[in-house]
């Protein structure tokens, strides 16, 4: 009977593992995909297979994390095209998906920056009537992440990107910006996600603003 036990218990200890496997195999799979995505379509499909996935992985918080992020990703493809107007429902989607991603891990500081990634897509909707409301929104995601995650390079990432493209006269600067990509390559050196499924974005674009003369 012991032996029927341990050998039972045997099979179930390797379908979990062989699970976990499956899971991030489709996770590593998708991952891959997001920062060599180009056309809004191509976001959405991928925000739909994380979500698929978050749908299955009912504990996972990073399923519903990527899907946010792929959909602020075409929220940003959207932006470049001059398709503005149209960010308010691509804003309201990415945030369905991290609401999900909270229920499971509150107090994420990678949740916070997409919440600021968030606001800003919304106030480029309407950025003179927005900003008033939006900016103090982006901004406290923002501070809300590098109080619980200090060292994080995208948080200085975000940072450089609005020195960047903020008018001089406004308190911007793309050499100040410039400073900060700089700051957050040297972070991204340093900083370690907590597991290889975590968020590791980032440093292509540090490194492709400071190759702009």
């Amino acid at each position: 009977m012991k032996k029927l036990i341990l050998t039972f218990s045997l099979s179930l200890l390797g379908f979990t593992a062989f699970a976990q496997t499956a899971y991030e195999k489709a996770m590593t799979e998708k991952i891959t995909k997001v920062e060599g995505q180009k056309s809004a379509e191509e976001f959405t499909a991928l925000a739909n297979d994380f979500d698929r996935i978050g749908n299955k992985e009912k504990s996972q918080w990073l399923p519903y994390y990527y899907a946010g992020f792929a959909t602020i990703q075409k929220g940003r493809s959207m932006m470049q095209s001059g398709k503005t107007a149209e960010l308010d429902p691509v804003v309201a989607e990415a945030e369905k998906y991290i609401a999900k991603a909270e229920e499971l891990s509150p107090n994420n500081a990678e949740l916070y920056i997409l919440k600021k990634m968030a606001s800003g897509l919304k106030m480029m909707v309407d950025p003179m009537t927005r900003y008033m409301s939006e900016a103090p929104v982006a901004q406290k995601s923002l501070a809300k992440a590098q109080e619980l995650d200090p060292n994080n390079p995208r948080i200085t990432l975000l940072k450089a990107e609005d020195l960047y493209f903020t008018p001089e006269q406004f308190g911007g600067s793309k050499v100040k910006g410039a400073e900060l990509f700089k700051k957050a390559l040297e972070q991204f050196e340093t900083y370690k996600p907590k597991t290889a499924l975590d968020p590791n974005w980032g440093k292509a674009e540090a490194q492709y603003f400071l190759s702009q003369k």
